[in-house]
């Protein structure tokens, strides 16, 4: 996928390049090199908070004071939105009952900060489960209680700090599954045996849950339209408005239009993306590309099957409704026909074979100015349990093994599906242990190659990877019952930050909160 970073900053290379056109009366083709691109695009906003929280002697939060301060750099850019995304996600899981929050968006003399997958949601959720865990350190519980009490409930815990009730709330059955599965209580007494055995190599386990509002925040940018053209040998030509950068967002919307005409995938050709065809579409971001586009598809493909459909009853003295679309197969009660036979015939008796699609998510509405209503359709969830081992003489850590139970509905495809989770959780876990910046006193940034910007690499998976999909649908209408994938999983690495703090928790053994700035380089 492409991560957010060129959403908006690619527009200034394009105007480079215009004014050399322009300049010498030539076309232009500029590229960056790595070390330029370093250090002119912008990077994901880094957070500092203040917070301080009252709770009681379970561990339930019942006052919160939180203040953010985002490093937005020279320029606003997507500042906005994701400083209220961050906002937004600033309470997780967790029901915040009394709760004040301070966004500050910081001007300073660095690259202009940008999107980034999770676009805010992550650095809100750090600071929340940050809070949980020294919670639980400061009454001597175990992280996972202090977290489970604190869950959103039902009744008067349901509703969130923008004013939205949680109508498909699953953390409290996701998270007990994925205790059990884990083995999270077995291995938690496995690893306190082992940290009072072994005085250089310790260990820490952690559980962390995730839920993230999928729509724009911009309700403006929760629309897509599709065109499905049939020809007439029975091919199937599709094209939407969303942008394939590797996510497999092309193959879900194939596989939702053949799925709508009863076609094999091999049948349905997907053409590049543009806005001559499909215009005013929205950006492919906040993990909205299959939800918007594969629904604005499947209206199309709707539309031509149900001309189809009443086609064929015309001629077998039916219904349409008693018409399916099933193998490359148009069936009544009367025949069962080949789909290319059904498509030659309409061809000949006039019948439209092309149809658009268009798709606004419904129910959403959102105000700015007071940062309250309903600014999600639908929330996904997850969870993940992380174990790691610290090396206290030299700081090293390693992340040893990872269990994860994730909500992606109905998934359309779950191979893209547990790829996107896997990649998540590795790009998060890079967030926050590696990949470290350092700017100048000018705010020159010096970390601008990969000798000395650590990405992870796959000898940094962790020997245990194993990843579960949750069983249920939306209990939104989403196309076919499907959740959005993108974004979510990247949060689940948190689980890695509050491991990564259980175990210098454990190795110092006084209880007293564990200071820490993400990445957590040795």
């Amino acid at each position: 996928g492409g991560f957010g970073g060129k959403e908006t900053q690619a527009s200034q290379v394009a105007i480079w390049a215009a004014l050399a056109a322009h300049k010498f009366a030539r076309p232009v083709k500029l590229r960056l090199d790595r070390d330029d691109d370093f250090l002119i695009t912008g990077k994901r906003h880094a957070f500092s908070f203040d917070w301080e929280a009252g709770f009681d002697d379970q561990g339930r939060l019942l006052a919160l004071e939180l203040t953010e301060l985002a490093d937005c750099g020279f320029s606003a850019d997507l500042s906005v939105p994701i400083c209220d995304r961050a906002v937004f996600h600033s309470d997780n899981a967790y029901f915040l009952e009394h709760v004040a929050i301070h966004s500050w968006r910081c001007r300073t003399h660095k690259q202009s900060s940008t999107a980034f997958r999770g676009f805010g949601g992550p650095q809100g959720m750090l600071v929340i489960e940050t809070i949980m865990g020294e919670i639980a350190r400061r009454l001597g519980q175990d992280p996972l209680e202090v977290r489970r009490i604190n869950l959103y409930g039902t009744q008067e815990r349901h509703v969130t700090h923008y004013g939205m009730p949680l109508e498909d709330n699953i953390l409290a059955p996701l998270i007990d599954n994925l205790v059990q599965s884990a083995r999270y209580r077995e291995r938690r007494a496995a690893i306190v045996q082992w940290n009072a055995a072994n005085p250089v190599i310790k260990r820490g386990l952690a559980l962390t849950p995730v839920k993230f509002g999928i729509s724009f925040t911009a309700t403006q940018l929760n629309q897509a339209g599709a065109l499905v053209h049939v020809y007439t040998d029975g091919s199937v030509l599709l094209n939407h408005g969303g942008t394939e950068m590797g996510q497999g967002l092309h193959t879900k919307v194939a596989q939702i239009v053949a799925q709508a005409l009863g076609l094999p995938l091999t049948s349905v050709r997907v053409s590049a993306s543009d806005t001559a065809r499909v215009p005013n579409a929205s950006a492919t971001a906040a993990s909205t590309g299959t939800d918007l586009n594969g629904r604005a598809a499947q209206l199309a493909a709707i539309q031509v099957r149900e001309r189809l459909a009443r086609f064929v009853a015309e001629q077998d003295g039916c219904s349409a409704a008693e018409v399916r679309f099933e193998q490359a197969q148009v069936v009544s009660p009367k025949v069962s026909r080949a789909w290319k036979e059904v498509v030659a015939a309409a061809y000949s008796a006039r019948i439209q074979l092309w149809s658009d699609g268009y798709y606004r998510t419904p129910k959403i509405h959102y105000d700015p100015r007071t940062l309250t209503g309903r600014p999600f359709y639908y929330f996904a969830y997850g969870a993940a349990c992380t174990e790691i081992a610290i090396d206290l003489l030299t700081g090293e850590s390693r992340v040893l093994a990872v269990d994860i139970l994730h909500d992606v509905g109905r998934s359309i495809n779950p191979a893209l599906d547990i790829g996107q989770i896997e990649g998540g959780f590795i790009q998060g876990m890079g967030w926050l242990t590696s990949e470290e910046l350092v700017w100048d006193a000018q705010g020159r940034l010096l970390t601008h190659g990969p000798s000395s910007y650590k990405i992870p690499s796959a000898g940094d998976l962790p020997a245990e990877f194993r990843i579960e999909l949750w069983p249920e649908a939306n209990r939104e209408d989403n196309v076919y019952g499907s959740k959005a994938v993108g974004e979510p999983p990247f949060m689940l690495a948190i689980s890695v930050w509050e491991a990564l703090r259980d175990a210098v928790a454990q190795a110092r053994g006084d209880g007293q909160p564990v200071r820490l700035d993400a990445p957590a380089t040795p």
